[in-house]
Protein backbone atom coordinates (compact mmCIF):
# COMPACT_ATOMS: atom_id res chain seq x y z
CA UNK A 1 0.00 0.00 0.00
CA UNK A 2 1.69 3.14 -0.97
CA UNK A 3 2.05 6.19 1.37
CA UNK A 4 -1.17 8.35 0.36
CA UNK A 5 -3.59 5.03 0.13
CA UNK A 6 -2.47 4.27 4.10
CA UNK A 7 -2.96 8.02 4.63
CA UNK A 8 -6.33 7.89 3.22
CA UNK A 9 -7.01 4.66 5.00
CA UNK A 10 -6.35 6.30 8.44
CA UNK A 11 -8.35 9.27 8.02
CA UNK A 12 -11.15 7.47 6.89
CA UNK A 13 -11.37 5.12 9.78
CA UNK A 14 -10.54 7.93 12.50
CA UNK A 15 -13.74 9.49 10.82
CA UNK A 16 -15.74 6.79 10.63
CA UNK A 17 -15.31 6.28 14.39
CA UNK A 18 -16.05 9.64 15.00
CA UNK A 19 -18.96 9.10 13.07
CA UNK A 20 -20.06 6.17 15.29
CA UNK A 21 -19.43 8.26 18.16
CA UNK A 22 -21.84 10.73 17.45
CA UNK A 23 -18.59 13.16 17.14
CA UNK A 24 -19.84 14.61 14.23
CA UNK A 25 -23.13 16.43 15.01
CA UNK A 26 -25.42 13.21 13.94
CA UNK A 27 -26.71 13.26 17.48
CA UNK A 28 -27.29 16.63 18.20
CA UNK A 29 -30.50 16.72 20.68
CA UNK A 30 -30.80 13.06 21.35
CA UNK A 31 -31.87 11.99 24.92
CA UNK A 32 -28.66 11.19 27.21
CA UNK A 33 -29.47 7.83 27.55
CA UNK A 34 -30.42 7.23 23.16
CA UNK A 35 -26.56 8.33 23.30
CA UNK A 36 -25.36 5.96 25.57
CA UNK A 37 -26.92 3.49 23.63
CA UNK A 38 -25.59 4.23 20.05
CA UNK A 39 -22.13 5.04 20.87
CA UNK A 40 -21.20 3.36 24.15
CA UNK A 41 -20.96 3.23 28.05
CA UNK A 42 -19.10 6.35 29.25
CA UNK A 43 -16.06 5.39 31.98
CA UNK A 44 -16.92 7.02 34.96
CA UNK A 45 -13.88 7.88 37.58
CA UNK A 46 -15.54 10.81 39.37
CA UNK A 47 -14.22 13.27 36.73
CA UNK A 48 -15.85 15.68 34.21
CA UNK A 49 -15.77 12.89 30.91
CA UNK A 50 -19.58 11.51 30.86
CA UNK A 51 -20.49 15.17 30.76
CA UNK A 52 -18.21 16.45 28.45
CA UNK A 53 -19.10 13.32 25.92
CA UNK A 54 -22.44 13.94 26.41
CA UNK A 55 -22.35 17.47 25.56
CA UNK A 56 -20.01 16.97 22.42
CA UNK A 57 -22.00 14.15 20.96
CA UNK A 58 -26.22 15.80 21.38
CA UNK A 59 -25.35 19.73 22.97
CA UNK A 60 -27.34 18.33 26.56
CA UNK A 61 -26.29 20.77 29.68
CA UNK A 62 -25.55 19.51 33.09
CA UNK A 63 -29.09 20.10 34.38
CA UNK A 64 -30.06 17.90 31.42
CA UNK A 65 -27.81 14.94 32.40
CA UNK A 66 -28.40 15.60 36.25
CA UNK A 67 -31.92 15.30 35.92
CA UNK A 68 -31.53 12.02 33.67
CA UNK A 69 -29.93 10.59 36.21
CA UNK A 70 -32.53 11.53 39.08
CA UNK A 71 -34.74 9.86 36.67
CA UNK A 72 -32.83 6.71 35.98
CA UNK A 73 -32.70 7.14 32.27
CA UNK A 74 -28.65 6.74 32.69
CA UNK A 75 -26.30 5.59 35.67
CA UNK A 76 -23.32 4.98 36.99
CA UNK A 77 -23.21 0.79 37.30
CA UNK A 78 -20.07 -1.42 37.71
CA UNK A 79 -19.92 -3.39 34.22
CA UNK A 80 -17.04 -3.90 31.70
CA UNK A 81 -13.98 -5.68 33.88
CA UNK A 82 -15.94 -4.55 37.64
CA UNK A 83 -15.62 -1.04 36.39
CA UNK A 84 -17.74 2.48 36.80
CA UNK A 85 -19.40 2.60 33.60
CA UNK A 86 -22.49 5.39 32.96
CA UNK A 87 -24.47 3.07 31.18
CA UNK A 88 -28.64 3.46 29.37
CA UNK A 89 -31.26 2.01 31.28
CA UNK A 90 -31.15 -0.47 28.98
CA UNK A 91 -28.02 -1.95 29.54
CA UNK A 92 -28.52 -2.01 33.33
CA UNK A 93 -28.97 -5.90 33.73
CA UNK A 94 -26.23 -6.41 31.03
CA UNK A 95 -23.88 -3.99 32.78
CA UNK A 96 -24.88 -5.88 36.37
CA UNK A 97 -24.17 -9.05 34.88
CA UNK A 98 -20.99 -8.57 33.27
CA UNK A 99 -19.77 -7.02 35.65
CA UNK A 100 -20.67 -9.21 38.50
CA UNK A 101 -17.28 -10.97 38.49
CA UNK A 102 -15.91 -8.06 40.21
CA UNK A 103 -17.40 -8.26 43.59
CA UNK A 104 -18.28 -12.41 43.52
CA UNK A 105 -14.25 -12.70 43.30
CA UNK A 106 -13.43 -10.51 45.94
CA UNK A 107 -16.12 -12.60 48.05
CA UNK A 108 -14.68 -15.93 47.29
CA UNK A 109 -10.95 -14.26 48.81
CA UNK A 110 -12.77 -12.86 51.93
CA UNK A 111 -13.74 -16.58 52.23
CA UNK A 112 -10.69 -18.20 51.76
CA UNK A 113 -8.22 -15.12 53.75
CA UNK A 114 -10.70 -13.67 56.18
CA UNK A 115 -13.19 -16.60 56.94
CA UNK A 116 -16.27 -14.26 55.66
CA UNK A 117 -18.71 -17.24 54.71
CA UNK A 118 -21.18 -17.39 52.07
CA UNK A 119 -23.75 -17.86 54.44
CA UNK A 120 -22.41 -14.88 56.71
CA UNK A 121 -22.93 -12.91 53.86
CA UNK A 122 -26.20 -14.09 52.89
CA UNK A 123 -27.68 -12.86 56.11
CA UNK A 124 -25.59 -9.31 55.88
CA UNK A 125 -27.23 -8.74 52.40
CA UNK A 126 -30.71 -9.62 53.66
CA UNK A 127 -30.18 -7.06 56.76
CA UNK A 128 -28.61 -3.98 54.04
CA UNK A 129 -31.35 -4.93 51.82
CA UNK A 130 -33.86 -4.87 54.75
CA UNK A 131 -32.45 -1.64 55.96
CA UNK A 132 -33.01 0.33 52.97
CA UNK A 133 -35.52 2.25 51.27
CA UNK A 134 -35.96 5.02 48.62
CA UNK A 135 -34.09 7.89 51.03
CA UNK A 136 -30.21 7.72 50.03
CA UNK A 137 -28.44 6.06 53.17
CA UNK A 138 -24.63 6.45 53.01
CA UNK A 139 -22.15 3.25 54.44
CA UNK A 140 -22.14 4.52 58.37
CA UNK A 141 -25.32 4.78 58.61
CA UNK A 142 -26.22 1.36 57.07
CA UNK A 143 -23.67 -0.05 59.62
CA UNK A 144 -25.52 2.05 62.42
CA UNK A 145 -28.99 0.24 61.30
CA UNK A 146 -28.09 -3.11 60.35
CA UNK A 147 -25.89 -3.25 63.73
CA UNK A 148 -23.80 -6.64 64.71
CA UNK A 149 -24.59 -8.27 61.06
CA UNK A 150 -21.69 -5.93 60.17
CA UNK A 151 -18.16 -7.70 61.54
CA UNK A 152 -14.85 -6.03 61.70
CA UNK A 153 -12.19 -7.73 59.73
CA UNK A 154 -9.48 -6.76 62.01
CA UNK A 155 -5.14 -6.12 60.74
CA UNK A 156 -5.92 -8.35 58.18
CA UNK A 157 -8.93 -7.52 56.43
CA UNK A 158 -7.39 -3.56 56.58
CA UNK A 159 -4.05 -5.11 54.63
CA UNK A 160 -6.64 -6.31 52.30
CA UNK A 161 -9.00 -3.03 51.79
CA UNK A 162 -11.97 -4.31 53.96
CA UNK A 163 -12.64 -3.11 57.52
CA UNK A 164 -15.46 -4.51 57.72
CA UNK A 165 -17.51 -7.04 55.76
CA UNK A 166 -20.10 -4.31 54.78
CA UNK A 167 -18.05 -3.33 51.04
CA UNK A 168 -18.63 -6.77 50.01
CA UNK A 169 -22.40 -7.00 50.92
CA UNK A 170 -23.01 -3.79 49.21
CA UNK A 171 -20.97 -5.27 45.81
CA UNK A 172 -22.54 -8.49 45.78
CA UNK A 173 -26.29 -6.57 46.13
CA UNK A 174 -25.73 -4.10 43.29
CA UNK A 175 -24.36 -6.35 41.18
CA UNK A 176 -27.58 -8.49 41.73
CA UNK A 177 -29.50 -5.19 40.84
CA UNK A 178 -30.81 -5.10 44.85
CA UNK A 179 -29.69 -1.75 45.80
CA UNK A 180 -28.45 1.01 43.82
CA UNK A 181 -25.65 3.73 44.58
CA UNK A 182 -26.91 7.25 43.89
CA UNK A 183 -24.55 10.45 43.68
CA UNK A 184 -25.15 12.45 47.69
CA UNK A 185 -25.27 15.55 45.18
CA UNK A 186 -26.96 14.70 42.13
CA UNK A 187 -23.90 14.88 40.14
CA UNK A 188 -21.38 12.56 37.78
CA UNK A 189 -18.38 14.44 38.93
CA UNK A 190 -17.94 13.06 42.55
CA UNK A 191 -17.67 9.80 44.55
CA UNK A 192 -19.97 10.44 47.77
CA UNK A 193 -22.35 8.47 47.83
CA UNK A 194 -25.63 6.68 49.39
CA UNK A 195 -27.40 3.74 48.83
CA UNK A 196 -31.26 3.02 47.61
CA UNK A 197 -33.26 -0.63 47.24
CA UNK A 198 -33.92 -1.44 44.12
CA UNK A 199 -35.77 -4.92 42.41
CA UNK A 200 -33.79 -5.02 38.97
CA UNK A 201 -34.73 -7.93 37.02
CA UNK A 202 -31.56 -8.98 35.46
CA UNK A 203 -33.08 -11.41 32.58
CA UNK A 204 -31.86 -14.68 33.70
CA UNK A 205 -28.35 -13.84 31.55
CA UNK A 206 -25.72 -16.08 31.97
CA UNK A 207 -22.05 -15.34 31.78
CA UNK A 208 -21.61 -16.37 28.54
CA UNK A 209 -25.22 -15.33 26.93
CA UNK A 210 -23.82 -11.69 29.04
CA UNK A 211 -20.54 -11.93 27.01
CA UNK A 212 -21.97 -12.29 23.30
CA UNK A 213 -24.57 -9.65 24.25
CA UNK A 214 -21.86 -6.96 25.17
CA UNK A 215 -19.79 -8.24 22.31
CA UNK A 216 -22.80 -7.51 19.81
CA UNK A 217 -23.02 -3.81 21.64
CA UNK A 218 -19.25 -3.28 21.55
CA UNK A 219 -18.98 -3.84 17.45
CA UNK A 220 -21.81 -1.73 16.93
CA UNK A 221 -19.74 0.77 18.75
CA UNK A 222 -16.84 0.55 17.82
CA UNK A 223 -16.28 -1.38 14.90
CA UNK A 224 -14.13 -1.62 12.91
CA UNK A 225 -11.82 -3.54 16.09
CA UNK A 226 -9.86 -6.36 16.99
CA UNK A 227 -10.03 -9.25 19.00
CA UNK A 228 -7.70 -7.33 21.53
CA UNK A 229 -9.65 -4.31 21.49
CA UNK A 230 -12.80 -6.30 22.75
CA UNK A 231 -10.73 -8.37 25.31
CA UNK A 232 -9.44 -4.88 26.46
CA UNK A 233 -12.85 -3.54 27.32
CA UNK A 234 -14.81 -6.89 28.15
CA UNK A 235 -12.32 -8.42 30.28
CA UNK A 236 -12.25 -11.62 28.48
CA UNK A 237 -10.09 -14.24 27.87
CA UNK A 238 -8.86 -15.03 24.48
CA UNK A 239 -11.16 -18.40 25.15
CA UNK A 240 -14.46 -16.24 26.11
CA UNK A 241 -13.86 -13.24 23.85
CA UNK A 242 -13.67 -16.20 20.76
CA UNK A 243 -16.74 -17.37 22.19
CA UNK A 244 -18.43 -14.32 22.55
CA UNK A 245 -17.67 -13.13 18.69
CA UNK A 246 -18.71 -16.53 17.48
CA UNK A 247 -22.16 -15.79 16.54
CA UNK A 248 -21.94 -12.43 15.33
CA UNK A 249 -20.31 -12.90 11.91
CA UNK A 250 -17.42 -10.45 11.97
CA UNK A 251 -16.13 -9.35 8.41
CA UNK A 252 -11.95 -8.87 8.77
CA UNK A 253 -11.53 -5.44 6.50
CA UNK A 254 -7.82 -5.59 6.89
CA UNK A 255 -5.06 -5.70 9.76
CA UNK A 256 -7.33 -7.51 12.01
CA UNK A 257 -9.65 -5.01 12.21
CA UNK A 258 -13.79 -6.74 12.48
CA UNK A 259 -17.01 -5.43 11.89
CA UNK A 260 -20.56 -6.77 11.89
CA UNK A 261 -21.39 -7.59 8.15
CA UNK A 262 -24.45 -4.75 8.38
CA UNK A 263 -21.89 -1.90 8.16
CA UNK A 264 -18.97 -3.05 5.59
CA UNK A 265 -21.12 -1.38 2.80
CA UNK A 266 -21.82 2.21 4.67
CA UNK A 267 -18.30 1.84 5.82
CA UNK A 268 -16.77 0.86 2.17
CA UNK A 269 -18.83 3.94 0.60
CA UNK A 270 -17.97 6.49 3.94
CA UNK A 271 -15.94 9.74 2.74
CA UNK A 272 -14.51 11.48 5.12
CA UNK A 273 -16.10 14.83 5.79
CA UNK A 274 -13.95 18.23 4.00
CA UNK A 275 -14.49 20.34 7.44
CA UNK A 276 -13.22 19.73 10.52
CA UNK A 277 -15.32 18.82 13.08
CA UNK A 278 -13.67 19.35 17.01
CA UNK A 279 -14.41 17.95 20.16
CA UNK A 280 -12.90 18.93 22.90
CA UNK A 281 -13.19 15.45 25.18
CA UNK A 282 -11.67 13.91 28.58
CA UNK A 283 -8.78 11.62 28.11
CA UNK A 284 -11.31 8.56 28.73
CA UNK A 285 -14.06 9.09 26.27
CA UNK A 286 -14.84 6.40 24.40
CA UNK A 287 -13.16 7.78 20.59
CA UNK A 288 -10.34 6.47 22.84
CA UNK A 289 -10.95 4.45 25.62
CA UNK A 290 -13.56 1.70 23.77
CA UNK A 291 -10.52 0.49 22.14
CA UNK A 292 -7.29 1.69 24.33
CA UNK A 293 -5.22 1.99 21.73
CA UNK A 294 -3.99 5.58 20.93
CA UNK A 295 -1.90 4.79 18.31
CA UNK A 296 -5.20 4.83 16.42
CA UNK A 297 -6.21 8.54 16.34
CA UNK A 298 -2.46 9.58 16.45
CA UNK A 299 -0.81 10.62 13.16
CA UNK A 300 2.35 8.98 12.83
CA UNK A 301 4.57 12.63 13.22
CA UNK A 302 2.53 12.90 16.51
CA UNK A 303 3.43 10.44 18.27
CA UNK A 304 6.79 11.47 18.37
CA UNK A 305 5.85 14.38 20.13
CA UNK A 306 6.84 14.38 24.21
CA UNK A 307 4.09 15.62 27.06
CA UNK A 308 5.77 15.17 30.11
CA UNK A 309 8.73 13.96 29.36
CA UNK A 310 6.94 10.86 27.67
CA UNK A 311 6.66 10.00 23.92
CA UNK A 312 3.24 10.23 22.66
CA UNK A 313 3.79 7.09 20.83
CA UNK A 314 4.44 4.72 23.69
CA UNK A 315 1.97 5.49 25.74
CA UNK A 316 -1.47 3.89 26.91
CA UNK A 317 -3.90 6.79 27.44
CA UNK A 318 -3.42 10.29 26.57
CA UNK A 319 -1.26 12.49 29.15
CA UNK A 320 -4.73 15.17 29.09
CA UNK A 321 -7.54 16.18 28.03
CA UNK A 322 -7.81 15.40 24.15
CA UNK A 323 -8.62 17.80 21.27
CA UNK A 324 -10.20 15.72 18.19
CA UNK A 325 -10.74 16.60 14.60
CA UNK A 326 -12.84 13.71 12.85
CA UNK A 327 -11.61 11.28 14.83
CA UNK A 328 -7.86 12.25 14.73
CA UNK A 329 -6.38 13.58 17.89
CA UNK A 330 -5.12 16.73 17.09
CA UNK A 331 -4.46 18.57 20.36
CA UNK A 332 -4.23 18.45 24.23
CA UNK A 333 -6.02 20.91 26.77
CA UNK A 334 -6.80 21.36 30.52
CA UNK A 335 -8.97 23.44 32.85
CA UNK A 336 -7.26 26.31 34.72
CA UNK A 337 -9.30 27.27 38.01
CA UNK A 338 -7.62 29.90 39.15
CA UNK A 339 -7.99 31.54 36.01
CA UNK A 340 -11.56 29.66 34.93
CA UNK A 341 -10.56 28.84 31.16
CA UNK A 342 -9.27 26.17 29.06
CA UNK A 343 -5.09 26.04 28.56
CA UNK A 344 -4.95 24.01 25.13
CA UNK A 345 -2.25 23.18 22.37
CA UNK A 346 -2.29 21.79 19.60
CA UNK A 347 0.30 19.77 17.65
CA UNK A 348 -0.14 21.63 13.92
CA UNK A 349 0.42 25.44 15.06
CA UNK A 350 -1.52 26.45 12.13
CA UNK A 351 -4.04 25.43 13.68
CA UNK A 352 -4.51 27.71 16.41
CA UNK A 353 -6.05 30.29 14.20
CA UNK A 354 -8.90 28.01 13.22
CA UNK A 355 -11.93 29.79 13.61
CA UNK A 356 -14.53 26.58 14.47
CA UNK A 357 -11.52 25.17 16.54
CA UNK A 358 -11.25 28.69 18.68
CA UNK A 359 -15.11 28.23 18.70
CA UNK A 360 -15.03 25.05 19.99
CA UNK A 361 -12.19 25.93 23.08
CA UNK A 362 -14.46 28.70 23.53
CA UNK A 363 -18.28 27.00 23.89
CA UNK A 364 -16.15 24.26 26.18
CA UNK A 365 -14.94 26.74 28.48
CA UNK A 366 -17.97 28.50 29.45
CA UNK A 367 -19.27 25.07 29.53
CA UNK A 368 -17.18 24.26 32.49
CA UNK A 369 -16.42 26.97 34.12
CA UNK A 370 -20.68 27.61 34.38
CA UNK A 371 -21.73 24.22 34.27
CA UNK A 372 -18.83 21.76 36.14
CA UNK A 373 -16.71 24.67 37.91
CA UNK A 374 -13.63 22.12 36.91
CA UNK A 375 -13.28 19.55 34.33
CA UNK A 376 -11.26 16.87 36.38
CA UNK A 377 -10.00 14.04 34.69
CA UNK A 378 -10.57 11.55 37.64
CA UNK A 379 -11.81 11.96 41.39
CA UNK A 380 -8.37 13.01 42.43
CA UNK A 381 -7.58 15.14 39.82
CA UNK A 382 -6.88 18.30 42.11
CA UNK A 383 -5.99 22.28 40.54
CA UNK A 384 -3.06 21.46 42.17
CA UNK A 385 -2.03 18.28 40.98
CA UNK A 386 -2.64 19.66 36.97
CA UNK A 387 0.11 22.46 38.19
CA UNK A 388 2.20 21.05 35.57
CA UNK A 389 0.11 19.73 32.93
CA UNK A 390 -1.30 23.26 32.85
CA UNK A 391 2.28 25.07 32.60
CA UNK A 392 3.03 22.67 30.39
CA UNK A 393 0.29 23.73 27.94
CA UNK A 394 0.78 27.46 28.57
CA UNK A 395 4.37 26.90 27.76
Amino acid sequence: MSMDAQRHRRDRLRAWWAHRQGLDGALMGAPPAEVLARTGWARSVGGSGPYLGLRARCGASREDMDAAVARVDIHELPSARGCAYVLPAADYALGLTVGAHAPEAEARQAAKHLGVTPAELDGLCEAVRGALGDVPLDPAKIKAATGDAVRGLGPEGKKRGLSTTLPLALGLLQARGRIRRVPVSGRLDQQRYGYVAWDLDLGGRTPETARAELARRYFDWAAPASLAHFRWFSGCTVAAAKAAVAGLGLVDVGEGLLMPPGLVDAFEAYAVPDEPSYALLAGTDGIHLLHRDLGRIIEPADAEREFGGKRLGGLADAPAHIIVDRGRLVGLWEYDVDAAEVVWRVFDAALRDDAALRAAVTATESFVRDELGDARAFSLDSPKARVPRVAELRG
